[in-house]
């Protein structure tokens, strides 16, 4: 594997309020605990499904009672510990939807930042981490004591944990104080009449806090509730740290060069796989599996796994393979390898066929600053061509052909190397020409009317500098299927028993055509409609006359067309008998025969069953060759079948036709 997962660099709390004024909304509003809460479920959710070793720990203040390591002579009061630091996973997110509701009590803010501070220094000690980081939720309603607020700060600094704050109104740099109410209004989201007195004064000792500990950023860690929960709606993308690939360029047997390779771009897939469980117990080992091997017999006789070896189908027999059989015949070479087989235009080299599912960088190792692959040292970036050259990943992969196209960006060099298809995968197709067929010839006005659709449906525009930038950014989209698969296990793992929810609203539109275009190819949409017309075309059944169904009259009574039916029927089945279908429904049955199967045994016999009994009915002599066609089956390991037959296991024959099939017999 050329990539691997992050290491675990993280450790985080989770702080939330849950005191009443949390519960507290205006009219028509979400009130800030369930906003906070949606907040800390999409966060934990995120981590689960990114399949992170970053730890975490959650901490609740406002709770009716206590519980933390400070809690002594009567401080610290209202402030719980609700999960140590640790992986986040499924059990955590059931806790937080079933387990956590807004509560009675208020608490300072502040003691519940001490109390997170005490907590990741005891449960980081002796451990490396990249980062300590503490999350607030909440909305500043509580008293706050600042008389330790200078001694909090130095700690945050000497221990370098960083610190966010997420509240159910939006903070700007240029407020001051009582200004806030007056400024937002009353109608701001999370307001309601504006700021309370406890709120201005929290919000002072926020505002120092994040400038002590980042003078010009710092306030940029401040996030409302609905913000962060339109941030975190998209699941978080699996954390991939490339893995370095070192191998020799070669040219020719005397031309060696260091390469480093990182894999560019690659197809992400689910890591995790259906597995099944006890029903009743949702646990994989209540399960006990069994695996035994038959026989394709009527008594599906069991044999030991030793007694199995692989078999590869070919047509209706199976070829067997030792495992030494299989080690001789897969392909060999001598390793990783980049070789360069030669060098050709850019332009032979067409986009519609690059395959395989990943493209690779190759740039030059650390230490090599003359590297003689850079692209701008030589002259085929400036002549437009490509090395056509031959990869291999390792010994036990299998080797490819590629493209390495030169690429020069404004911060490094490498190349890019894109796999080209062998003969077994390219597809020739033929189609008529349209250029030859005057029916299909457009005008001018339907060739415009193209264009203007076209031209109107580009997703480019210019920005203010006058350059192109896209409007669809395509690699910036999240894999629809995998936000739909996480929604559907995270609602199943918290919410069992209940229907699952719909797409979620945002995902949806993510992939839909940005507004702008749809506007500006309505015009143009309408002139294709009149330019190209579409009429719909009734196919017209042939109506048949009764004198071409029946070969009669058509003004004979129904009685003697019925009658005619009759015959007509007894004549098409002697025709069957003794016509070229005869020969059509044996080959059929020697087809069924040759697999060699009970079940195309029992197929074929209902088959000469049918054409038996019709031969018989129109009292035909050439039945007789039926048994004669069935004698060669005898000769060829049909034993089984010839039994079926003689011994009346479908009552196929009379006694008198058994006792001479019965001479068939060798």
């Amino acid at each position: 594997a050329q990539c691997q997962q992050y290491l675990t660099v993280s450790a985080l709390v989770l702080c939330m309020d849950v005191g009443f004024s949390m519960s507290n909304s205006a009219p028509g509003e979400e009130p800030p605990f369930e906003l906070a809460k949606k907040v800390i479920q999409k966060f934990v959710q995120r981590q689960v499904f990114a399949e992170t070793k970053d730890e975490l720990a959650l901490v609740l203040f406002g709770t009716d009672s206590t519980k933390n390591p400070l809690d002594q002579d009567g401080q610290y009061q209202n402030i719980t510990i609700h999960r140590h630091l640790m992986m986040p996973d499924f059990e955590l997110l059931e806790e937080i939807q079933n387990q956590i509701h807004p509560e009675s009590q208020q608490a300072d803010w502040l003691d519940a930042l001490v109390v997170c501070m005490d907590l990741l220094q005891r449960e980081t000690k002796g451990k490396k981490y990249d980062r300590l980081n503490i999350v607030l939720l909440t909305d500043l309603n509580t008293g706050a004591s600042a008389d330790h607020l200078d001694v909090i700060i130095e700690n945050l600094k000497k221990d370098g944990i960083t610190l966010q704050f997420f509240l159910p109104f939006p903070v700007e740099e240029d407020e001051e104080g009582g200004g806030d109410a007056d400024r937002r209004g009353p109608s701001h989201p999370g307001m309601g009449k504006g700021l309370s007195r406890e709120q201005k004064n929290s919000m002072d000792m926020m505002k120092h806090i994040m400038l002590s500990l980042d003078e010009e950023d710092g306030l940029d860690q401040i996030y409302t509730f609905t913000n962060a929960i339109e941030q975190l709606c998209m699941f978080k993308r699996i954390e991939r740290r490339p893995m370095s690939w070192p191998c020799q360029l070669t040219i020719g047997s005397s031309l060696s060069i260091r390469i480093v390779g990182y894999k560019a771009v690659t197809e992400e897939k689910l890591k995790k796989l259906w597995i099944s469980v006890d029903a009743q117990t949702n646990k994989r080992e209540d399960l006990k599996r069994e695996t035994v091997y038959c026989l394709d017999d009527d008594n599906e006789t069991e044999v030991q796994k030793d007694d199995t070896i692989q078999g590869f189908r070919y047509g209706s027999d199976i070829v067997p393979f030792s495992k030494v059989d299989q080690e001789q015949m897969k392909y060999t070479h001598d390793g990783k390898c980049f070789a360069v087989l030669g060098f050709t235009k850019q332009s032979l080299v067409h986009r519609h066929q690059f395959i395989g599912n990943q493209v690779i960088k190759i740039f030059a190792p650390k230490d090599d600053e003359e590297w003689p692959c850079r692209p701008s040292s030589g002259r085929w970036h400036e002549l437009k061509m490509v090395a056509i050259v031959r990869y291999a990943y390792d010994r036990r992969s299998n080797p490819q052909v590629g493209a390495a196209f030169p690429c020069i960006k404004q911060d490094y060099e490498c190349l890019l190397y894109v796999q080209l298809p062998f003969t077994e995968d390219l597809r020739q197709f033929t189609f008529p020409s349209l250029e030859n067929n005057k029916k299909f010839t457009p005008s001018d006005t339907q060739l415009s009317a193209v264009d203007s659709l076209i031209d109107s449906m580009m997703l480019v525009e210019e920005n203010e500098n006058g350059e192109q930038v896209d409007m669809f950014k395509v690699h910036q989209l999240p894999n629809p299927a995998f936000q739909r698969h996480f929604q559907c296990l995270h609602h199943r793992a918290v919410s069992p028993g209940t229907p699952l929810p719909p797409m979620e609203p945002w995902l949806k539109a993510a992939l839909e055509r940005p507004e702008v275009i749809s506007e500006r190819c309505q015009a143009p949409l309408e002139e294709m409609r009149k330019t190209f017309p579409l009429t719909e075309v009734e196919k017209k059944k042939k109506v048949k006359t009764s004198a071409q169904l029946f070969g009669k009259d058509s003004e004979e009574p129904d009685a003697k067309k019925a009658k005619g039916d009759e015959e007509e029927e007894e004549y098409n089945l002697a025709d069957i008998a003794e016509g070229s279908v005869t020969s059509q429904l044996t080959h059929r049955i020697e087809q069924l025969l040759s697999n060699k199967n009970t079940q195309y045994y029992m197929k074929s016999i209902t088959c000469i069953q049918a054409f038996r009994e019709q031969s018989i009915e129109v009292k035909k002599k050439k039945n007789t060759l039926t048994i004669f066609h069935l004698r060669k089956y005898i000769m060829i390991g049909l034993e089984v079948f010839w039994d079926l037959l003689v011994q009346g296991t479908i009552s196929l024959f009379t006694w008198d036709c058994r006792i001479s099939l019965k001479s068939f017999l060798p």
